[in-house]
């Protein structure tokens, strides 16, 4: 079979590391391609120039080099409806309608489906304007989450402490500090906690539980400083108990994917499901409907399924017929380094040497990186994820760090604590 992997990113590198052992790509003619790619990427599959919001270019290029599998990796062309348009033309594709993307692409959407499903979460108020949100501040008490309802890198999200800070927040979402995703916000009770990520496969009717991840979204130790899209993470997240993924399963999972199959936009794909884990049980915090990134990173590492062989089964409404996801025992961890600035402005350009960083087993996939010449360069803010994996997350962690200090990346940055609250709990601290 010939398969198109869309998307440039770590995650995408995961993907297209994990799809390239398939059974699906196992003759020498069936062909893997990736757009645009990455020098990661390039090393699994053919890396082509195709831009993925022009759909008509992506219908083409899969008719020309008769394309089985199409797997959409970023949640921007899927939100903007690149997989209606494919399957509109035959292709099988891995990833949810438009409709079904609003999960990801609406936070307002996804609380009032959480509120039609009787799904646990947090109480809100869509807001459409800053006066209007302003007001509602008052129904809430401080700290105060405020979320741009669209897409907007993971960064959208301000968790103000006092009601001052707040307001400036609001001020900022409206006054376009978001573009598009902050013309409305989402005001949130703010939930108490540990938070963790529950991730399951699905073709609209089956659902395939397929693994947990904790990810850390601060940029500095200690969960400090600014939101980022992800500076590392671990799995499984052993936090998220037998007993709560049923929980999870049951309570949150299950009703979302009757209600959108009930409501006329059946969810096919993966389903990431952001949890906060209360002392009144898991409650949903968000949706994404693409793996999340760099969780897919560790996900992938620890995953002994044929994933290309899932992939299809969920692009063709035939999950039922997939045994249950089969996982590594072994523990994974990854670590970002970032090009310094990051999450702001990200400084672009500097040499990577990746040295012996894979030569114990380490696997390096490739986040925001470009060649200039026979050089590797920084080309985004995360720009490489340093994976491994050990007989727990204190092994994997050591493990990792060791690949991250053979690294030679001067204008790089990373955390240093990734995994730090399982590390203490398996210290018993």
């Amino acid at each position: 079979m010939n398969i198109l992997l869309l998307g440039s990113g770590g995650r995408e590198h995961a993907l297209a590391w994990k799809l390239a052992q398939s059974r699906l790509l196992a003759r020498p003619e069936d062909k893997f391609y990736a757009a645009p790619g990455n020098p990661g990427i390039a090393d699994h599959a053919e890396c082509v120039a195709l831009d993925a919001a022009d759909h008509a270019a992506v219908i083409a290029f899969c008719e020309d080099k008769r394309i089985g599998l199409v797997v959409i990796g970023p949640e921007a062309p899927l939100v903007d409806g690149l997989a209606d348009s494919l399957r509109g033309e035959g292709v099988a594709v891995f990833g949810p309608s438009k409709a079904a993307a609003q999960l990801e692409g609406s936070k307002g959407f996804t609380k009032d489906l959480c509120e039609r499903a009787g799904i646990p979460t947090a109480g809100y108020i869509r807001t459409t304007s800053l006066e209007e949100a302003k007001a509602a501040l008052g129904r809430f008490e401080a700290p105060y989450v405020l979320k741009a309802d669209g897409l907007a890198a993971g960064k959208g999200v301000v968790i103000a402490e006092g009601r001052a800070e707040a307001e400036t927040a609001l001020a900022d979402m409206f006054g376009g500090q978001f573009g598009e995703a902050g013309a409305e916000v989402v005001i949130e009770e703010f939930m108490e906690g540990e938070e963790a990520s529950f991730f399951a496969l699905t073709d609209g009717a089956t659902i395939l539980p397929f693994g947990t991840a904790q990810d850390h979204k601060r940029v500095g130790d200690g969960d400090t400083g600014s939101n980022t899209g992800g500076m590392g993470a671990y799995s499984p997240a052993k936090v998220l108990t037998p007993a709560m993924h049923g929980e999870v399963l049951k309570r949150i999972i299950a009703p979302t994917v009757k209600t959108m199959a009930d409501e006329g936009m059946p969810y096919s794909g993966v389903l990431y499901a952001g949890l906060m884990l209360t002392e009144d049980g898991p409650k949903l915090i968000e949706y994404n409907c693409r793996f999340g990134d760099p969780e897919c990173q560790v996900l992938m590492m620890r995953l002994e399924s044929d994933l290309g062989e899932l992939m299809l089964a969920c692009a063709t409404s035939s999950l039922a017929t997939q045994p249950p996801v089969k996982r590594s025992e072994m523990a994974a961890l990854t670590v970002v380094m970032a090009a310094s600035g990051y999450p702001g402005a990200p400084e672009k350009g500097g040499a990577i040497d990746l040295g012996q960083a894979e030569a114990e087993g380490a696997k390096v996939f490739h986040a925001g990186t470009r060649l200039e010449g026979d050089t590797l360069v920084a080309s985004g803010g995360r720009v490489l994820n340093v994976t491994a994996c050990g007989a727990d997350v204190t092994a994997a962690q050591a493990a990792a760090y060791r690949a991250v200090e053979a690294i030679d990346f001067p204008s790089g940055f990373c955390r240093r604590d990734i995994g730090w609250r399982e590390v203490e709990r398996e210290a018993g601290k």
